[in-house]
């Protein structure tokens, strides 16, 4: 009976030990059914292309640090999908529209890119977490101001675009990660000065701004 009872102890303390090596075996990395939820300091780096149809002058937008949050649901061991929400402030130049109009800049617009991507985590439960992503922004221009001259107002035409992503998590507490996020948005705008109603110029413009995030994420 002795032996028996040892032998129980023995079987359930080993049982125990396997589910705690489990258990931590799964606080370590991502996973399937996992929530992460990150924290960014955010810097927006336009990179413009296009021209106005009056005066044939190129546009400058200049760059932007924002916070950043987003969240990611992990579909799979190796597959997410996040969803970010950030909005920047730009001010808005086209030296020769401006010298033009006898103005330093044209004015300044507010942009919010809510984005869609769809990442391969390419470790599963590691500390280390590197991933690739790709997916879809639709882009909204809002809160623009003109400095095109009394009465005047800059309309910008809100648009779908699309968005490629790499960056990479690292574990430093079972719940906490901190992470490195570069993404690329691709957004297109048309851009219409107005005075009185009418419009006196318009701009086609590739704004096209590079993202770079650091902070910090959290597992739920």
């Amino acid at each position: 009976m002795k032996k028996m009872i040892a032998a129980g102890v023995v079987s359930a303390f080993a049982l125990m030990a396997g589910m705690m090596s489990a258990q931590a075996a799964d606080a370590v990395g991502l996973g399937a059914g996992d929530i992460l939820v990150h924290v960014r300091a955010l810097g927006a780096f336009p990179d413009v292309s296009g021209h106005d149809d009056l005066f044939e002058g190129k546009g400058k937008i200049s760059n932007s640090y924002v916070p950043e949050v987003d969240a990611s649901y992990f579909l799979t061991d190796h597959i997410a999908a996040e969803i970010i929400a950030g909005t920047t402030h730009h001010q808005v130049r086209d030296d020769k529209a401006a010298g033009a109009l006898g103005v330093g800049a044209l004015g300044s617009v507010w942009l919010l890119p809510p984005t869609l991507t769809a990442q391969y985590h390419i470790l599963a439960h590691n500390a280390i977490d590197p991933y690739v992503g790709a997916g879809l922004n639709y882009s909204i221009f809002y809160g623009s101001k003109s400095k095109a001259g009394p009465g005047t107002s800059i309309d910008y035409k809100n648009n779908v675009g699309y968005a490629l992503q790499t960056g990479v998590n690292y574990q430093v507490s079972k719940s906490v990660f901190v992470n490195l996020d570069v993404k690329k948005i691709f957004v297109k705008t048309t851009a219409s000065v107005k005075a009185g109603g009418a419009t006196i110029d318009t701009a086609r413009v590739n704004v096209d701004p590079l993202l770079v995030g650091i902070g910090i994420g959290f597992r739920f």
